[in-house]
């Protein structure tokens, strides 16, 4: 057999298409060839990244666009070589789509709300967001049906993209890295208030993760039921990890506290018998 005629054997034969070995050796090599310019273009993106010529995850963003569009006309050509008609396929396949359609509204629903995210941008890779239950993490990447968040304990979650566009979801940096958190105290009645302010702003400054712009404040907010309401207010970029900040500024107000005999207060009740 000539290598002509080995190209040309037939592997599958029906009235409406041939499917040949040159077929399929097009087929592979042009798939090889799709896969080596997605690496490239993966690439290109993370170095422009890297170099803050664009946004840390627009990248990901553009290029999970480029991938999916790319795929759709690689697999568009692969048919056309192999000589399917596309159009007489998609006419045959209209009840069975009618029918996928819904038997499977819950996966449709998440591959249209991910490229709602994918065009939109109102999450990125790398964005700290809190959802609906409560659940804070950050975006590692965001697909064509799910995106991978990682949570507080460093456990990668997966999340229906419908559940990312259809519920409430605050992103911590979708406008400024620097976010603005509170650390709340009560004191007892009678304590130097200047002085408790004082200390609450000097526990603040001396963590190296709250930033000095804008400044941190102290805010009082009520006269309690067995306390005064202080409540301290911060910013800080590091938003992912704010609890081990919020903790060591309650560690550092307690120890100043203790220094300079400021009672932190608890509840209190009082009992009158009455004989």
């Amino acid at each position: 057999m000539t290598l002509k005629e080995l190209l040309q054997y037939s592997i599958l034969s029906t009235d409406k298409f041939v499917i040949t070995v040159y077929d399929i050796l097009v087929s592979v090599l042009i798939i090889i060839i799709t896969v080596l310019i997605l690496r490239l273009l993966k690439s290109f993106f993370k170095k422009l990244e890297a170099r803050n010529t664009i946004e840390i995850g627009t990248g990901a963003s553009i290029y999970q666009i480029i991938k999916y569009l790319v795929w759709i006309i690689v697999i568009i050509i692969l048919l056309q070589t192999m000589g399917v008609n596309i159009t007489v396929l998609v006419a045959g396949s209209a009840a069975l789509f009618v029918g996928l359609g819904f038997g499977l509204q819950n996966l449709f629903n998440d591959i249209a709300s991910g490229l709602l995210l994918l065009f939109e941008r109102t999450l990125k890779v790398g964005d700290v967001v809190e959802l609906g239950d409560g659940m804070v993490g950050e975006v590692l990447s965001i697909n064509l049906r799910v995106s991978e968040i990682r949570d507080r304990n460093n456990i990668t979650i997966i999340v229906p993209n419908s559940k990312l566009v259809n519920e409430k979801v605050i992103n911590w940096t979708h406008v400024e890295k620097k976010t603005r958190f509170n650390v709340k105290v009560g004191v007892a009645y009678g304590s130097d208030l200047e002085k408790v302010q004082v200390l609450m702003l000097q526990a603040s400054k001396v963590n190296a993760l709250v930033e000095n712009i804008p400044e941190p404040f102290i805010r009082f907010n009520n006269f309690g039921d067995s306390s005064l309401e202080f409540e301290l207010l911060f910013w800080t970029s590091h938003t992912f990890t704010v609890e081990n900040i919020k903790s060591d500024i309650r560690l550092e107000i307690d120890r100043l506290f203790r220094e300079h005999d400021i009672v932190i207060a608890f509840p209190q009740m009082d009992v009158h018998l009455v004989k």
